[in-house]
């Protein structure tokens, strides 16, 4: 679990960002918990991680999101742990965690809100990305 200098791998903090968002409703879905295993084994960028990997990461994510702050703690690790060409990834990724149900909860929304403006992804390109992710996951 991260100390209060350390940062996180960027993809520690993709998945952070993944399980805030299924997370931050109080109520993880099987559908989002799909969603997120799917991203990690299918993404270029989890290409080097297994399985349990995802597991003990969602854990400590969980560690820190139970204690006071943890909410802005999280914020700030996966700020301070992606690099700028990993940003727009990390909201996509938890557009699509978001859209897993079919419907993106006000506190999903908040989050994705909270998110864009931590890693200054303007709202246009926000916009478009939780578009996409709506998009790939309608049903006929």
């Amino acid at each position: 679990m991260p100390t209060d200098s350390s940062f996180l791998t960027p993809q520690a903090a993709l998945i952070y960002a993944m399980i805030t968002t299924s997370a931050v409703d109080r109520k993880i879905s099987d559908n989002e918990l799909q969603r997120t295993g799917l991203i990690v084994r299918h993404l270029p960028v989890f290409a080097s991680y297994e399985h349990d990997w995802l597991v003990r990461e969602a854990q400590d994510c969980g560690k820190v999101l139970a204690k006071p702050g943890g909410l802005d703690r999280v914020l700030a690790l996966i700020d301070a742990s992606l690099p700028e060409h990993l940003r727009e990834t990390a909201y996509v990724l938890c557009a699509e965690v978001a859209a897993a149900d079919l419907e993106i909860k006000p506190e999903e929304r908040r989050f994705l809100d909270l998110l864009a403006a931590e890693l200054e992804i303007d709202q246009l390109t926000c916009a478009a990305l939780d578009r996409g992710a709506r998009a790939r996951h309608q049903k006929a």
